[in-house]
Order: structure tokens, then C-alpha cells, then sequence
């Protein structure tokens, strides 16, 4: 396992804020924070444990339970200790604050959990569209989202869902005599 927060340090963090739990993962210990709580636990990590390093934030649709997983992993450099927050989101509206003022590396990332799974980061300086075109309809990383077949994606099987039907789009350096 990695190393990261204590026993004893997640037991002060589930006393100090409700509602925070603590899941045991296989690489790592995970809390899972309420949507309200996550700036004040964020600010406490960072500044009290020494957690300086948004190294990702990402999101997973889990549809079989309404929710939007938002997965924040975090590091303390130079010590390499590592930690994982978790907040469910409601599927229907994925909202939950910003951390860019705490973390200004969560700027292009929660602009691409908005682009990509439709999370609305509350206070973002600039929540737009970083990979999808800006008229792009649909979140690209939720599970119920399907291209229309006249876009062009209905290679292999034509259920609009597949891949495009650009000749060498899906073929490796090798197939398309690159070294």
C-alpha cells in the first residue's frame, strides 16, 4: 500500500468534519467527503498535512446509482505521500466548488471533468469547453452518451457508437508504415 494518511490522522479527519468516511482501496485509503465540506477538507490536507499536489482530478458515471464519482488524487512533494477524496454527486446535476484557489493545476482539470462528464465546478474562473468543440452536445465520458450515426462514427457495426470512419484514425504507427 501506499503511503499516505495514518490510522490516526484519517480518525482526526472523521472527528474534525461529519459526514467524512473513510474506505479502505487496494493501493490506497480513500475518503469520501460531502459536497458541502470538500473546500474546508481540501484546505485542512493541504495545509495541515502537507498535501501541495493536485496530481489529478477525474470523475466516473455510475449510473446504477444516479451518481457522478469525483476522484481527486492528491501528493505531498517532496515526500511522494499520496491520498484519494472522493465526492458522490448527483447524476442529474453534478455540482461541487471549485479548488482553483487552492490548487491553480485544478483550472484545466475540472474544465475537462465539466467537458467530459458535465460537472459544473462552482467559482471556476473560466468553465468552458477544453477538448470537445464549444457547439459539442453530450459529455463524452458518461455512460448513456452515443454519437448520431451521421456524424460518421458507425465503423464496425453502425450503432453509432464505434469508431470513425477515417481511413488509419484507429491504426497503430506500424499498421500505417510509421516508425
Amino acid at each position: 500500500m501506499r503511503e499516505g494518511l495514518n490510522v490516526k490522522d484519517l480518525e482526526k479527519l472523521k472527528e474534525r468534519f461529519p459526514g467524512v468516511e473513510v474506505t479502505e482501496g487496494i493501493d490506497m485509503s480513500t475518503l469520501w467527503v460531502p459536497v458541502g465540506r470538500l473546500v474546508e477538507v481540501m484546505q485542512v490536507l493541504k495545509e495541515d498535512y502537507g498535501f501541495n499536489f493536485l496530481a489529478d482530478l477525474t470523475g466516473v458515471d455510475v449510473p446504477a446509482e444516479e451518481a457522478i464519482i469525483l476522484v481527486y488524487h492528491l501528493m505531498s512533494v517532496p515526500s511522494a505521500r499520496e491520498t484519494r477524496v472522493k465526492v458522490k454527486l448527483p447524476r442529474s446535476e453534478p455540482r461541487a466548488p471549485s479548488l482553483v484557489s487552492l490548487w491553480p493545476a485544478a483550472e484545466v482539470q475540472e474544465r475537462e471533468a465539466f467537458d467530459l462528464l458535465g460537472i459544473i465546478f462552482e467559482g471556476h474562473p473560466n468553465l468552458k469547453r477544453i477538448l470537445c468543440p464549444d457547439d459539442f452536445e453530450g459529455h463524452p465520458l458518461r455512460k448513456d452518451f452515443t454519437l448520431p450515426k451521421e456524424a460518421g462514427w458507425d465503423r464496425n457495426g453502425g450503432d453509432g457508437r464505434s469508431y470513425p470512419q477515417t481511413e488509419g484514425f484507429c491504426q497503430g504507427r506500424a499498421e500505417r508504415g510509421e516508425s
